[in-house]
């Protein structure tokens, strides 16, 4: 997945922007739903934030703090850097032990990033995120089910990426409680 992610940094956005390959789908209300998203996430309690597999920074512009962005790639940060100037930004792999202290922030977020963890990696995961925060937000794709999906890239690549879809109860279910932030047609956020 991390070779995917890093050769996929040019185009990413064209998901949340409907540009590229993502140009034809229809998708209702996306728009709105996606401003509503941006909406529940400035809400939050400004914070320290560790934006855990951070990606380009599309979600994390909208989260109010001091806010720290991780990512395995390269290419993701490079486009990050132009959009998060204040920021500060670490590459280093989600997957591992995050090099953090204990506690060094209040919240750990990521967006879209979860819903890719199978269950051999998720706890290890979700221990590292509650060992250097205190609270867990989580925004991913809404619905249910899983599989391993055929993506293709612009220069026609393939790849295979596991994808989770998650309702607020399942979502928080797994993290032991929580509130709900946004429940909508394509995006759901939680705070546990």
């Amino acid at each position: 997945m991390k070779a995917y992610y890093d050769a996929r940094a040019p185009e990413y956005d064209d998901w949340y922007d409907g540009a590229g390959g993502f140009a034809e789908r229809d998708r209702p209300g996306w728009v709105e739903e996606l401003a509503t998203l941006e909406r529940a996430l400035g809400s939050l309690t400004p914070a320290r934030t560790l934006d855990v597999a951070c990606g380009t920074g599309y979600l994390t512009r909208w989260l109010p703090g001091e806010v720290v962005g991780l990512d395995q790639s390269d290419g993701m940060l490079a486009i990050a850097r132009g959009r998060l100037p204040e920021a500060t930004l670490v590459k280093a792999d989600a997957l591992e032990p995050l090099p953090f202290p204990d506690g060094a922030f209040d919240r750990v977020f990521t967006g879209h990033f979860y819903g890719h963890l199978d269950p051999a990696v998720l706890t290890r995961f979700l221990a590292e995120a509650r060992r250097v925060a205190r609270e867990l937000v989580v925004v991913d794709s809404a619905g249910s089910g899983e599989e391993v999906e055929d993506r293709v890239l612009s220069d026609g690549t393939r790849w295979e990426v596991y994808k989770r879809w998650f309702t607020p109860e399942t979502l928080l279910a797994e993290l032991g409680g929580g509130r709900t932030l946004h429940h909508g047609t394509y995006f759901v956020a939680v705070a546990s």
